[in-house]
């Protein structure tokens, strides 16, 4: 058999320019000693196949997410209830609720619709309950197994943080929280006071520092020092680690907490991914590594304050030997939170099965810096910006601090001052920290509500019919604000209401104060008491040594928030969250 070897035949077919059958080249190279070299068609072709396969890969993935919420979206129980028209396929609601202030947008659509109870849309038109009913709201807290936090946000916080009890669900909470009570009860937090007082004095000095400096009135930004102070605070009360914030020092634990939770600038459609499909976290990129990097320091630093603990508890329970069966719960002493968890979690009354591992130890770490530092710095700050706009109050509850004669008040001195306790209950019900949180429905339900509401249809409904799967969003500052529970004035920062508090709000299921900046139920915050006192410490101390005037106009004052509600200037938002005041020495 004759073969042309001048050119190779052309494939029937196929115009253009020829090629050897792939059998043929082959053979032909292995004949003539030659390394086979695959035809550039060919690896395009392989080339193509292989991004074709990835993004059918990626197609697949995506259809498998979203399955779920348009399965959803057509068999939701709530599509009958009132509430906004959507407003965006891909947004729905979304973007008018980020274009203005807390709860403001749901509390418009609820007052239009006449009805406590409404329903508008998240991302891809997704439903999202939206209640102020407080029987409805008390079911949903009180059956936490039933209603948990949505996975994404629990997904992400713990890449972060670890498994720690602000994340957790069911059993797992359940335990953290039974070994972690001890360490958050009153006993507890009396011997803490010291510490908060201590802070609050430095911190007075710093800013009394730079009155010296800049002359009266000094215009300062307090949210950016108090954040330093709850920083420390929460650094020697937590773990007894000095950050020493306040004096201008860095420390790698205080580096790699800012690390992490300094703000992404810019939302970005990898973010978005992100969120719905976890595989893409496996893409590093300069937040991420960021983000990594911090963590490691953070647990690296955790771990060795837990064992360095751990071996201090072992040692005192050597050298004392008192018991020489070892610590029990109601033995427990301590000061500093983590030395308090580990001592309950080492007590010989504990059974093994409930003890925590050392990984869930190790997560309470940040969370503690969590909890214990953001929360407090921004109610203060909004406090003190309320005292701003009432100089009535300002002045009455400066008379009432000075009348203690003494600048360093213990836990019982501070819970004994009324005019101070209506003050911060007030700051927390108007300014609370946290303005609203999100549940998921893990099963399908029937939510019993205490007044019957008309849905769209113009039926009277007496209960909530929610589908598994279906975000609720627990609006806590709507709540706080309700005008049918508070009355018209609802809106304005009164601290004598407190005097006489309307027997309507009796019924809403908050742990403390009849409010629901704390929430309420199984989840509730265990360190309400840690806040509180520590919030009373800064402002009896700032309030007596200090008056205070807002520096800008009162509506140049915007609220936004991711988590917790930060003060930002209308007139400069890209400078970030500030609170600038005007602030004198007063004089005695």
């Amino acid at each position: 058999m004759l073969i042309d070897i001048a050119g190779p035949p052309r494939v029937a077919g196929s115009p253009g320019t020829a090629q050897w059958p792939p059998s043929l080249a082959i053979a032909l190279d292995k004949a003539s000693n030659k390394p086979h070299k695959e035809p550039i068609a060919l690896k395009m072709i392989s080339i193509g196949g292989l991004v074709l396969s990835a993004l059918a890969s990626l197609v697949a993935l995506a259809l498998w997410k979203l399955f779920p919420v348009v399965r959803r979206l057509y068999r939701s129980q709530l599509r009958n209830l009132p509430g906004p028209p959507n407003e965006h396929w891909f947004y729905g609601n979304l973007k008018a609720i980020h274009a203005e202030e807390n709860s403001v947008p749901q509390e418009r659509w609820s007052a239009e619709a006449g009805s406590h109870t409404i329903m508008y849309r998240g991302f891809l038109g997704t439903d999202r309950l939206w209640t102020l009913d407080t029987r409805a709201l008390n079911h949903i807290l009180t059956h936490s197994t039933d209603y948990q936090k949505p996975s994404a946000a629990r997904r992400n916080l713990a890449r972060i943080l670890g498994e720690g009890v602000l994340f957790t669900e069911a059993d797992q909470h359940r335990q953290q929280r039974r070994v972690m009570n001890p360490a958050f009860g009153p006993a507890q937090i009396r011997e803490l006071t010291e510490i908060f007082v201590d802070k609050a004095i430095e911190l007075r000095n710093v800013w009394d520092a730079e009155i010296a400096k800049d002359g009266e009135p000094a215009r300062i930004n307090v949210l950016k020092t108090l954040s330093k102070m709850t920083l420390d605070v929460i650094g020697l009360a937590g773990f007894n680690y000095r950050f020493d914030s306040l004096s201008g020092k860095s420390s790698e634990l205080g580096e790699a907490f800012n690390g992490i939770f300094d703000p992404s600038p810019n939302f970005t459609i990898m973010m978005f991914l992100r969120n719905f499909f976890p595989i893409f976290n496996a893409i590093p990129d300069a937040r991420t590594r960021s983000i990594d990097q911090a963590q490691a320091t953070m647990r690296r630093i955790g771990l060795e304050l837990v064992t360095e603990k751990k071996a201090a508890i072992l040692r005192e329970r050597y050298e004392s030997k008192e018991k020489e069966g070892g610590v029990e719960r109601k033995d427990i002493a301590g000061r500093d939170l983590l030395t308090l968890l580990l001592k309950a979690n080492m007590a010989t009354d504990i059974p093994d099965n409930q003890r925590l591992s050392d990984e869930d130890v190790l997560a309470q770490v940040p969370t503690f810096l969590v909890a214990g530092h953001e929360t407090t710095s921004t109610a203060t700050t909004w406090c003190l910006f309320a005292l701003t706009q009432a100089p009535e109050v300002q002045k009455k509850l400066r008379a009432e601090l000075l009348a203690l004669d003494t600048d360093t008040p213990n836990m019982d001195e501070l819970s004994n001052l009324p005019y101070l306790d209506m003050v911060v209950r007030e700051t927390l019900r108007i300014h609370a920290p946290v303005p609203s949180t999100m549940r998921v429905a893990m099963k399908d339900d029937v939510i019993p509500v205490a007044e019957p509401f008309v849905d769209r249809n113009g039926v009277v409904q007496d209960s909530i019919r929610i589908s598994e799967g279906t975000p609720i969003i627990i609006p806590v500052l709507a709540l706080n604000r309700w005008k049918k529970l508070w009355g018209e004035d609802a809106f304005e920062f009164k601290p004598e209401r407190w005097e006489n508090p309307p027997e309507a709000i009796s019924s809403i299921p908050g742990v403390w104060g009849h409010i629901l900046s704390f929430l309420g139920g199984p989840r509730a915050c265990i360190g309400y008491r840690f806040s509180l006192i520590e919030m009373k410490a800064l402002i009896f101390t700032l309030v007596r040594a200090f008056e205070f005037e807002l520096a800008v106009p009162a509506e140049d004052i915007q609220k936004k928030s991711a988590i917790v509600q930060r003060p930002l200037l209308r007139s400069a938002p890209k400078d970030g969250s500030q609170m600038p005041l005007l602030m004198r020495r007063y004089k005695r």
